[in-house]
């Protein structure tokens, strides 16, 4: 019988968190959801961040997710922008390790090139591969909830390389993978 497991892909931001899901079965992916936190109209970066957190806790218990594919925050010029974005996959990656589920970080370069073969793909260029891929019947006006779902299949393309980026099981694993920068 074939292995069923479902992966839980998270684009994080301040203004709009992107996510997906999809269960494997096997080698084959099925897409169960796609869908997006809006957080325009919350003025407070905290309240911002409680809301991630609660949003990602409730999509764990909801669809009991194996594994979380996570966008890692690009470098731009804008220090502040980045901090924000940090703060948000931050807090949804404690959602995660909160629930002892794996976690793997992925460059936003590495995951167009797994869907698209471009690295420099558009946000447009990733979600309709996407659509062909997964058979989606439309595409949802803001792309960040197939930011999301591009991390997980992303995840699922790269399942079983041996450097797929950075992974963290637990707490546990986590400091013991940091702990050189840690000692200091």
């Amino acid at each position: 019988m074939a292995v069923e497991k479902i992966i839980l892909g998270i684009d994080p931001g301040t203004t709009i968190m992107g996510f997906g899901l999809i269960k494997v079965v096997g080698k084959k992916m099925e897409f169960i959801q796609m869908n997006e936190l809006l957080l325009q109209k919350y003025k407070d970066p905290y309240t911002k961040l409680k809301l991630i957190f609660e949003r990602t806790i409730e999509l764990i218990d909801t669809y009991h997710p194996d594994e979380i594919a996570i966008e890692a925050p690009f470098f731009g010029k804008n220090v502040q922008s980045m901090l924000k974005l940090g703060r948000a996959q931050g807090v949804a990656m404690a959602a995660g390790l909160s629930r002892q589920i794996p976690i793997t970080e992925y460059l936003p370069k590495k995951i167009k090139m797994a869907i698209t073969g471009n690295g420099n793909a558009s946000k447009e260029q990733v979600a309709k591969m996407l659509q062909s891929v997964l058979s989606l019947k439309s595409l949802p006006k803001n792309l960040d909830s197939t930011d999301g779902l591009a991390a997980a299949v992303c995840h699922f393309y790269n399942e079983g390389r041996v450097e797929v980026g950075k992974s963290y099981s637990g707490w546990d694993a986590f400091v013991k993978q940091n702990e050189k920068r840690v000692k200091k």
